[in-house]
Formats: structure tokens, sequence, C-alpha cells
């Protein structure tokens, strides 16, 4: 299909001359030449969206004024807040997002069809790409058989998800599925989907060149951005919008320049780098703007540590940390085996565009930072945040105090150490750093072994922030080999895995013989996928589990992922680090939190003598040398061959072959959610909140994982009991990120993280709150009670409410238990617009108020006014009333952003408006 370009962009067309092809292009230097302001020294990833504006202006939804603006965003010091209308290239998705996304494309066929349209209108019209990455549980493991195993209880599990996703990889133009077994759909996108500047025939029939951009129903979509290629992640309704050819609305963001200088020093790893990364730009404060990476440390900076940083743009808040194209991206193009006219096309483009980083590369930006790369030393990030830096020199004594300040009885000025012994009668440990905990035995393959405060349960080379990385993956291939060689072995409580981003990594492993060391200390291959960095990390050992719970132990996880929330990774687990492969490795061997990787001995080798972990770290030569040897241009080419067909399994899923969906109406997985039945042609209005009753007061960093899991779930849950109504076995549940085809599991989880705890309830975790009532039961219920009543529902929350994935369901499962509003300090970008989109009104608190100072218990009555004629950005009246009948009188900031925006909410959310709109031009 080919790409509809503005008509009133001429002034800035012209035509670009590389090896034999001729190609259109938007250009720059000319729409500066002719009069729209001087655009020299924007930003590389300002001037991606300058040129989308050159090439999309029609003089409605993007006029001159829009261009102009960007020149005077340069004027004004890097900020100029006009609305624009943007239109990525392409949209990304994964399963767990892309499941809801392509019910809702197939529930907009039906309502269409209600409304007097056709069926077909509902088609993408830019091209989407699904990978299947986050469906793959981590049940087997440790033994050459997991790999398999695991395979077939995924297909098991998720037949009903991969018909579904496989009949609309056929009903829908523009859509196409990667299967399962894979890679991480941002592995995947960054070796071979992306290509740094795409082309496509326009409406005039001329080959036209633009940068690749994109959006991706995924926060980590970000990834790319390394590769300087613009994308961040939006909620799947946003998502949906923008297939549909809905321009996202967006303010021109301010860029931060982040200055790194230096070379990183002898020991250390790119994951190092990016977690000091984050806690720099979390500091900041970079909530809604882009992030640009220069000055000269990039010179020695190889792209997959540049994709490292990019990947944890949302762990920083930013909505996007973009590397511009220079020598190391054409570099990278041609070792992962991109075409070589497209590698040329790269280079001309961006030298012509304005866009190559060259010695000469002095943009203006906003603000900026700084950091030099030799400062940088060895680190890890726990227990509960992504930004909670710990430099490795400090991690046992950290945790030592985390555990001091969850157990204050065992302090050490409460305790005698040396008298003090476990529940078996054995003296405990007491001489380790911090280990002021509690003590259970559990017997583990058959041996006793005591469990502790810090002992580690799981350790995870996994996701896509570091699986991509061949640097650290070789490393950890080598920290395996050496451990293995000295006799050091996995401690038997640690339920090891090794999750890689994609199929090349395994090949350049196997051809460095480093996987045969891997598997030997329990590393073997469980799967291509997010697994344990999604909250997929399966079962640990009954007897291991039961010990935790029953001796109230602080078990730890360490993952080279780059989410460690509360209640993520494993019911069975409450601290968590983020960590680069061979750290994950390193502290496999050790088992233990308390250990001191910097000093303590991480086992004995054959001859009993102690092993340290200097003894068993590569040198940075070692690792470069296999990089080079082993990470090849053939690899790629080989592993991206046949990368939609699929195995056996996956070619053997039978479809139906219909424009339209034919709901089961006994899929538990799959079901027509609600959003556009009996929906009427025209919108409404916005109405003012009157007598809302509060369903939660939240605290600071209410994560999207928080509102809507992602992982397993029990049988004594809202939606486990909907389960088991309906014969679904326990071994059956799968997860919540699996489910979310079926809104009725969906909204049942919403509020339900088993971490999550509401100030309306005192000593209370999960998903409790006060019923219409006054008594405590699940939120779930008490949201349906006050529907059945009529009554609206709010939401009080503290600051970067919102935080973490861009999963849509957090904001669907909202609207579903009838909040109409979210009320907090401050919102993280992506939860704020998919509230929106959602129908859901955020608001954020103004001069000085919050829930503390407002004293809110959650049994206040509240009425919202001034919506009836809400602008962008208003500052609205609101009354409070106290349970003791006294009224306070405070103002909200109404945080509907843009014009656009507010029809968004009259018509109910973002896809009432598309379909709507739709079904008028059928």
């Amino acid at each position: 299909m080919p790409i509809t370009v503005g008509q009133d962009s001429a002034k800035a067309r012209t035509s670009l001359n590389v090896g034999t092809q001729t190609l259109a292009y938007y250009s720059i230097p000319a729409a500066q030449a002719a009069g729209l302001g001087d655009f020299s020294r924007l930003p590389a990833a300002l001037k991606v969206v300058l040129e989308n504006m050159l090439r999309f202006e029609d003089g409605k939804t993007v006029t001159t004024d829009d261009i102009k603006a960007f020149a005077e965003w340069g004027a004004k010091g890097g900020k100029n807040p006009r609305e624009i209308a943007y239109r990525p290239a392409r949209v990304l998705m994964q399963d767990f997002t892309g499941v809801p996304a392509v019910v809702d494309l197939a529930a907009m066929r039906d309502g269409i069809v209600a409304l007097g349209g056709d069926a077909q209108q509902i088609n993408p019209l830019n091209p989407v790409d699904l990978v299947i990455d986050h469906s793959v549980m981590i049940d087997e493991f440790g033994n050459p058989r997991a790999f398999q195993m695991n395979v077939d209880r995924e297909y098991e599990r998720n037949m009903e998800r991969y018909t579904f996703l496989k009949w609309g990889q056929t009903a829908f133009n523009n859509f196409r599925v990667v299967p399962p077994g894979t890679g991480i759909c941002h592995q995947v996108n960054l070796e071979y989907l992306s290509q740094t500047v795409w082309t496509d025939t326009d409406q005039h029939g001329d080959e036209v060149a633009y940068p690749d951009t994109l959006v991706g129903t995924d926060s980590h979509t970000t990834m790319v951005n390394g590769a300087a290629v613009l994308g961040w992640g939006v909620g799947g309704i946003e998502a949906e919008a923008a297939m549909l050819g809905q321009p996202i609305s967006m303010l021109i963001p301010e860029v931060v320049g982040f200055e790194l200088t230096g070379q990183m020093m002898e020991g250390t790893t790119g994951t190092d780098l990016v977690l000091k990364v984050v806690e720099m730009l979390r500091k900041k404060g970079v909530v809604g703007k882009f992030v640009e990476f220069y000055g000269a440390g990039l010179d020695t900076l190889p792209l997959a540590d540049r994709a490292t940083i990019a990947n944890m743009a949302p762990e920083y808040g930013a909505t996007c940390g973009f590397f511009p194209i220079d020598g190391e991206t054409l570099r990278y193009l041609e070792n992962t085996g991109r075409d070589k006219d497209r590698i040329a096309l790269v280079e001309a483009y961006a030298k012509e565009n304005g866009l190559w980083r060259g010695d000469d590369y002095a943009p203006i930006y906003t603000d900026t930072l700084h950091l030099d790369m030799g400062t940088i030393v060895p680190a890890i990030s726990g227990p509960k945040r992504p930004q909670d830096y710990v430099a490795l020199t400090a991690a046992a004594q950290t945790f030592g105090e985390y555990i001091t300040g969850q157990r204050p009885e065992w302090s050490a000025d409460q305790e005698d150490k040396a008298d003090w012994t476990d529940e078996g009668g054995q003296p405990a440990p007491r001489d380790i750093p911090g280990d002021e905990g509690k003590h259970k035995r559990a017997k583990v393959a058959g041996e006793d072994y005591t469990i502790h405060d810090g002992s580690i349960v799981i350790a995870s080379i996994t996701s896509c922030t570091n699986t991509s990385n061949p640097y650290v993956m070789i490393g950890a291939g080598l920290v395996a080999r050496k451990a293995r060689e000295l006799g050091l072995n996995r401690k038997p409580w640690v339920k090891t895995s090794l999750a890689p981003g994609s199929q090349v990594v395994s090949a350049y492993l196997e051809a460095a013989g480093l996987q045969d060391d891997l598997d030997a200390i329990g590393f073997n291959l469980v799967g291509y996928g997010c697994t344990t960095c999604i909250g997929n990390s399966g079962p640990i050992q009954k007897e291991l589990s039961e010990a935790i719970n029953e001796g109230d132990i602080i078990a730890t996880s360490v993952l080279s992922g780059n989410r460690n929330f509360e209640g993520r990774i494993s019911p069975d687990v409450r601290a968590n680090y983020l960590a680069s492969p061979p750290l994950v490795v390193a502290y496999a061997l050790a088992g233990d939190m308390n250990v001191d990787l910097t000093k303590d001995p991480l086992g004995q080798d054959k001859n009993g003598k102690d092993v340290f972990l200097k003894d068993i770290w590569p040198s940075s030569q070692e690792v470069a040398e296999l990089v080079e040897k082993t990470v090849t241009r053939a690899a790629f080419q080989e592993k991206y061959a046949d990368v939609f067909k699929g195995d056996e399994k996956w070619q053997g899923v039978q479809t139906p072959d219909q424009e339209t969906y034919d709901w089961p109406s006994t899929s538990t997985y799959i079901q027509n959610p609600p959003y556009f039945q009996g929906m009427s042609k025209d919108p409404g209005t916005i109405t003012n909140i009157e007598g809302a009753k509060v369903l939660a007061v939240l605290g600071d960093m209410i994560t999207t994982d928080h509102i809507s899991p992602a992982g397993s779930f029990k049988e004594s849950t809202p939606a486990g009991q909907y389960l088991v109504e309906r014969q679904v076995p326990v071994r059956e549940f799968n997860s919540y990120g699996s489910r979310r085809g079926n809104h009725e599991v969906m909204m049942r989880g919403t509020f339900a993280n088993i971490r999550i705890k509401n100030e309306m309830l005192d000593g209370v975790e999960g998903g409790y709150t006060l019923g219409p009532d006054g008594k405590q039961t699940s939120i779930f219920e008490a949201a349906m009670a006050y529907q059945d009543q009529g009554t609206p529902t709010v939401i009080f929350g503290g600051e970067q409410y919102g935080a973490g994935s861009s999963r849509d369901w957090a904001a669907k499962g909202t609207n579903l238990l009838g909040v109409r509003a979210v009320i907090a300090e401050s919102f993280e970008r992506i939860h704020r617009s998919n509230l929106v989109g959602m129908g859901v009104i955020p608001f954020e608190f103004t001069g000085g108020d919050t829930r503390k100072s407002l004293g809110l218990t959650g049994e206040e009555t509240v009425t919202i006014t001034g919506l009836d004629a809400v602008s962008p950005l208003q500052e609205v009246p609101c009354q409070i009333t106290m349970a003791d009948g006294t009224v306070k009188d405070i103002t909200l900031k109404c945080r509907i952003d843009t014009a656009i925006e507010v029809e968004y909410i009259e018509h109910g959310g973002v896809l009432h408006y598309v379909l709507r709109n739709l079904a008028k031009a059928a």
C-alpha cells in the first residue's frame, strides 16, 4: 500500500542519487533555504520529527507554522511545546500487548459493521510486525531438555492465542507475525526489521527515502534508538490508532543532551554504564523528554552498548534515548547482514539531511549532562527499582542495610550473634555482612540446605536489554568457562536460566564453544523470550518455596533484565537485582547476596582453594577477540533467512479464513471486549464528576506492574476464581500477561499486584480496598458494587504514577472498573496517554497539595467540575468532602494535554474516535 505524503511540501522535496538509485526525499536544508527557518543546530533526534512534518505537510493536519515551530524551538533554547501531529513509519508489537490490540481490531470490525460500514475498513495502513516473545515460561531448567520442554508447554498453554494471532496475520493487511522461539521483539527489531533509513512508494508512484521511525506496544521499543531509529513505546490503544492512520498527537519535546567522554575501564561492561546513566537521568528528571547522547565517548562505544542504554529509556523516564547516525551505525548494519545498497543509502541520506554525527556535530540542547565513562565501575541495581544504583563494592553492605530495615528485630545492636542458631539448631553464618535475617532449612535436590535472607534462588540471563549485546554475553560465557575449569558450580538452590534475545546469540555462543561451559554450571537454553524479566520465571522447587514462605525469608533474584519492581519476578522473591550477564553467573556461583563479590570467595576449586571473582573474570581483550571471531554477518543472514516461517508447531496451527472473528464463547483467553458494543454514531460530551467515591489511595512510583500485573496469580484471587468457575485447573492458569485477550480476567487483575499497598488499609498488601459497606474486599468486587449503585470512583496516587511498562491494560482495566479519574502528583508519559486513550481523565495536584497533605483516608467523596468546557491543561476546581463532613476545596490540573485528546475523551476513547470517523467516511 503506497504511503500518502503531504500535498503542500514541494518546497522541501528533492532527490538523492545513491549508486544506481534515484530517490525522492524531504530535505531539511532545502526547507531552510526556502525561508522556513534555521534548522541547522537542531539535535538529530528532533530533525527526524521535523522531516516527518515536512513529508506530511498538508495545510491541515500539519501546517507551515508547525514546521517553523522547530526553528523557534532552537531560538528559544530548546523549548517550544507546540502540539504537532506525528506519523511513525511502522508499528512493533509483542504478544502480551499485541493480543489485546488484535482483539480490539477484530472488535472494531464487528463495531464498524454494526455502524453500517465495511469490515475491510479496519486494516493497518502502516506496516505492523508482531513478535511472539512473552509467552515462554521457565518450567524446565538446568538440563539439555529444558528448551524443547518449555516450547512444548508454551504451545499447550497458548494454542488459543496463537490460533487467534495467526488468524490476524491472514485477515489483516500489512500485518506480519514472527513465530514463537525466534527471539525478543526488540532484538529482532534491532538486528533485522529496522533499516535506519526507510524507503517506500508514495501516492505519486515515486520511491521516497525517509528516516525509519516506529512506535511499539512495549516500552523497550526505545532500544532501536541505539541504531538511530526513532521509536518509543505507546499503549496498545495508541498503537492501534497509529496503525489505522491516526497521527500521534504530541508536543514538540525538549531534548536533553547527554555528553559521554572518556573510555570504559578494564573489568566494566555496558550494563555497568547503563545503570549509572539510569541513576543520573532519573535524578535529573526527563519524563516526556528526548535524551540524545553525544560527545567523543561515542567514538569508542559499540552499538551494542548504545542499544543497551537506549533500551532502558523507560527506566530513566525519557520518551527515548537517541544516538545519531555515525560510522559505528554503518558498521553495525554491515555486520548484522543489512543489504549493501541500504547501508550506502543510510550514509548518503544522513549526510545530505543533517542527521550525521561528524566531528563538527554541535546541536542546541534544552539542557545537558556529562559522564566520563572512565569513572564507571562494576555495579548492580536493586532491590526494587532500576534506578537504585549500587556499586558492586557496596552491594553486600547495602543489602545488609536493606535487611536491617526490613527486620529491625535482627539489627546488630539487639542480638548476640555468637549465640544465635537456625531452626535446625545449627550455628548461623552470622559473620556475613548484613546477615541479620531469618533462616529456614530446605531440602533441595535431595540435600538439606539452610535458606536465609539473601539466598539467591533465581539467577537469569534474560531480556532484551543485555542479551542483544555480544560483549556481555561472550563475557558471561567466559566466566562460566573459567569457573568450570576450576571446578565451581552454581549453588544447588539457585534456579539458573539462559534465554537469549535471538537465535544469533546461540549461534555465536556455540561457535565460541561457550554454550557447553554455560550448560555445565546450569545456564542451559530455556527458550527465546523475555522469561524472567516479564515475570515468566516459572516455579522454583516446591520445598524451597515452602521454606521461603514458612520462614518469611527475603529471598533474592539476580537477572540481566531491566525491571525489578516488587512482585514482578517471582511471588517467592522479595528483593530483585539487575546485573550484567557475567555478574549473574558470578552470583549464581556465590548463591547469596550477602557475599561481597569484590572480597569474598565464590567457592572453592578442585583442591579446596578459595576462588575469587578476579580469578574468573575475563579481560576486555579476551571478550573482544571472541566477539570479532564469532559474531559474523553470515550468522545474522542465516538465522533471519526464514524469520516468519516458524517451526513445525507454528506451521501446523490451523486458522479460520474469515474477515471477522468467530469469538469462541467458551474461551478463557480470547473474548470480544465490550468497548464498542452498542456504540452510538455520535460522541457524547464530557461531564463533571459528581459524588465519586475513592477506590484506592496509592503511593509514589506506582508502576503499571502494580496496576496490571503480568505474572502468575493464585486460585484465591478474583481472576483465579473466574477461571475455577469455568473449570480451568490451577496448573493451566498461565499468567495475566497471556490472558490479556480476555477482559474478564484482566479487569479482575487490575490493581491486584501482590505487593501493591492501598493506603486506605493498614499493613495490607495486595489488591484490597473498602467496599461501599465499609468492609475490606477486593478492589474488583468493590468496583463492581459501586458500578451497581451507579456511583463513579476515583483513584489517588503519588509521584511518577504509571511508571514502567507501556501496557494498555493498566488503563483498560482502570476504565472497566468504572474509574472516572486518576488524581496524582505526577504521571509517567505512556500511562497518562493510555488513560486518556481509554476515556479516563488524569489530574495532577497543584499548589503543593498531595494525598498526604490533604490527609486522605479513602473515606472521602470527590466532585470535580469545569469538565463540560475543559481545554488542554486547564485547571479545574475539586471539592473533597471528608468523612466528618468538612469540605476542602482544591485546584487540579487536568492532564488532557492536547486538543485532540479532548475529542478522545468526548468519544470515550481514541478507538471510538477512529471508529466513528471511519464509519462516517463509509
